[in-house]
């Protein structure tokens, strides 16, 4: 059997905390002191609220920070937020400042999600927390594989298996192996990178157990592709060291 072994990682992810909508920038100013400090995060996510009248103000002062890879906006409700004009000509800009898309939002709406990767070829969609497959109901379960098969069919998205705990429910490999296995599946493992969810799922489990469990789901899998997906792919992805 090959089990994965460690890498010596010298970098660290931030996804924005969305701290104050009414200045997404000065969460990322905050940051950047943090890092020359300390030399982390080494790259980040940051926010900015695409369908407001100062996006584009938002995305040239995230995208002046060196170490910005993208952003996260939550697409609000009701449903049909992501086929908005207003919020589409705000998404339209992140190819002028370089910038992929992390996206968090319940199966339910991917297909609103697989129209923007559609429309927007060029912008790269990294679908979070495994699309949200909280519903553990066999109708449940299967609605949320009909839309990761459906979202997957786009060239331009990838995956972060991460936030896939119970509330108020240990966090077991045994009750999250087929969330883990299907993504895989249906995805590939070129397009899937294991995330933390830190601190958020600390109300289910430690980091050491989350990812323990993660490498027990995927120990029969090579050493390559295991490499991929607990450090390549997210390097790749997010120009790590670039």
């Amino acid at each position: 059997m090959t089990r994965y072994r460690g890498l010596q990682c010298r970098w660290l992810g931030y996804i924005e905390a969305e701290w104050n909508p009414e200045d997404p920038v000065g969460e990322t100013a905050w940051l950047a002191t943090i890092r020359e400090k300390h030399g982390l995060p080494s790259v980040c996510v940051a926010q900015a609220w695409l369908h407001h009248d100062n996006v584009e103000a938002v995305l040239e002062g995230q995208a002046a920070f060196p170490f910005v890879r993208a952003v996260r906006h939550k697409p609000p409700e009701p449903a049909g937020s992501m086929d908005d004009a207003k919020w589409r000509a705000g998404y339209a800009l992140l190819k002028q400042f370089g910038l992929s898309f992390d996206l968090q939002t319940p199966w339910a709406r991917l297909e609103e999600a697989r129209r923007l990767a559609t429309d927007f070829p060029d912008t790269l969609i990294v679908l979070n927390h495994t699309g949200l497959p909280a519903d553990r109901s066999r109708e449940g379960l299967e609605g949320w594989r009909k839309a990761m098969r459906h979202f997957a069919l786009a060239p331009n998205v990838a995956v972060k298996i991460s936030g896939i705990g119970w509330a108020d429910t240990a966090w077991t490999a045994t009750d999250n192996r087929q969330i883990v296995l299907d993504t895989l599946d249906i995805f590939g493992v070129e397009r899937c990178m294991f995330a933390s969810n830190f601190p958020v799922d600390s109300v289910v489990a430690s980091y050491a157990e989350i990812f323990a469990g993660f490498l027990e789901i995927v120990s029969d899998f090579s050493l390559s592709e295991q490499e991929a997906l607990f450090h390549d792919n997210a390097v790749r992805y997010y120009r790590i060291g670039s």
